[in-house]
């Protein structure tokens, strides 16, 4: 659980205010103080709050009526009545329209600490689970980057430069290429560490829904909105957000990420106030920004303000020595407890004269298909797609098996070399001939969003 966190306490008798802010603050939980519904939403503004402890009757608000528009502001955020004993009933339906509990006047400290800290420890959780759903964490694919090229050995020494910073980190490289596993190991060597690690995907992202996803909404903001969210910056606060194919990002919420960025403050969807938030950001993308910047399809403050420090993965092509490191790497993994998988030299070769189009990520489909295929825990020419069988020499090109994605004919087998760019192309093609055009299964299989596919394929009249 998190060793620090923040309780406003309201109320307009400055003697409770001293009293609980003395009696409740300790090293883990900061108390601050509003004499009033006014000062509490000033102090909301600046800052986060976990829990509020609230007096039923404040100079400038009904209590109730305070507690409610808490709740749907800040859902994340519990709410803990003082009242009276004449107020009882009140509190006692306050409950039932949120409050997480109430203490009557005159009230004993000890009590109250004890409802602050599971009232707080119920935030916690909640906000825990609701993170958890988007960290897409798929168990931390390995945060060291697996080789000993130069290429890698320098991409490594950045990372380890850059992690303890709070700058924004801008990875950039082909798909396939390695960039989540460059911002884990950013997020693993970091100050936050142990905090919240949220993934998410810009290409993923639906057009009309994507301020509402990354900064929440308000109850009634647009048709759908029933009740009052937050976004993934909530979930990221004091955590690391990695935004993947930042590219991707719709313009017209570009400028409020700039915000994020130049003052740490957001505003939800149909939110007047903005609020403060504290997260390490990374961004990755495939695409060429400054390009996306002339073309106008990307913010050029937003660019600038990315790219304060800037990783390029390189391709597999151009780090074949990492090759045996990283089939090793990948076969221990994927194997199921078979630790004698190898591969022979035929094998081997084939995977070192490749030239990997869809760089480490295609290496570990190749190797994860192979692993069925293998006989005797071997994995040979045979087990290999044909692209990459023709290499082995000798025909081994028609010793492939088909049926799968890339196994309908060898590359290169008939003609000579080919360019990156046609190379490419011809992958792409023969993907979606596999799946019968069907595009989402080919993106997919490609690891690149539909919106990527189609770009490709408009880039290299691919009908």
């Amino acid at each position: 659980m998190r060793t620090s966190y923040s309780v406003l306490a309201v109320d307009d008798e400055p003697s409770i205010g001293k009293l609980l802010e003395k009696e409740l603050s300790t090293p883990a939980r900061a108390v601050h103080v509003a004499g009033s519904a006014r000062q509490a939403r000033e102090r909301l503004r600046r800052a986060t709050y976990e829990v509020v402890v609230l007096d039923i009757r404040l100079p400038d608000a009904d209590g109730i009526e305070f507690m409610v528009e808490l709740r749907q502001r800040y859902p994340d955020m519990e709410v803990i009545l003082i009242t009276g004993h004449g107020n009882i009933d009140n509190a006692v339906e306050a409950m039932k329209l949120g409050a997480y509990d109430y203490i009557t006047k005159p009230f004993n400290l000890t009590e109250l600490e004890v409802v602050v800290e599971r009232a707080y420890q119920r935030a916690f959780l909640r906000n825990e689970n609701r993170a958890l759903r988007h960290a897409h964490d798929r168990g931390r694919p390995g945060v060291t980057l697996i080789g000993n090229s130069q290429v890698i050995k320098e991409v490594r020494y950045l990372i380890e430069k850059v992690a303890p910073t709070d700058v924004p980190v801008l990875i950039t490289g082909e798909s396939g290429a390695g960039k989540e596993v460059a911002a884990h190991a950013i997020q693993s060597l970091g100050t936050r560490a142990d905090k919240p690690f949220i993934i998410k995907n810009c290409a993923t992202l639906q057009k009309e829904l994507a301020r509402s996803e990354l900064f929440g909404h308000v109850r009634g903001s647009f048709t759908g909105a029933l009740e009052s969210r937050d976004g993934l910056m909530a979930f990221a606060n004091k955590g690391t957000l990695f935004l993947d194919e930042i590219g991707e990002l719709p313009m017209e919420v570009q400028a409020s990420l700039l915000r994020v960025l130049e003052n740490k403050t957001y505003r939800r969807v149909g939110e007047k106030d903005h609020r403060s938030c504290d997260i390490r950001l990374i961004f990755a993308t495939n695409r060429t920004l400054a390009g996306e910047v002339e073309a106008g399809r990307f913010h050029e403050a937003l660019y600038h303000r990315i790219n304060v420090f800037n990783i390029e993965m390189p391709p597999l092509r151009e780090r074949k020595e990492d090759i045996p490191l990283l089939a090793e790497f990948f076969l221990a993994r994927l194997g199921n407890g078979r630790d004698d998988l190898r591969i022979s030299d035929r094998g081997m070769s084939c995977l070192m004269q490749y030239a990997w189009p869809g760089n480490v990520r295609e290496l570990r489909n190749v190797l994860e298909r192979s692993i069925i295929l293998a006989e005797n825990n071997l994995i040979t020419e045979h087990a290999l797609p044909r692209d990459l069988a023709g290499f082995a020499g000798g025909g081994g090109g028609q010793s492939g098996v088909s049926g799968v994605p890339g196994a309908s004919g060898a590359m290169g087998e008939t003609q000579g070399p080919l360019s990156l760019e046609a190379m490419e192309r011809e992958h792409i093609a023969r993907i979606l001939e596999f799946y019968d055009n069907n595009r989402s299964l080919a993106a997919t299989a490609l690891g690149i969003s539909r919106k990527t596919l189609y770009r490709k394929m408009r880039e290299y009249d691919i009908g």
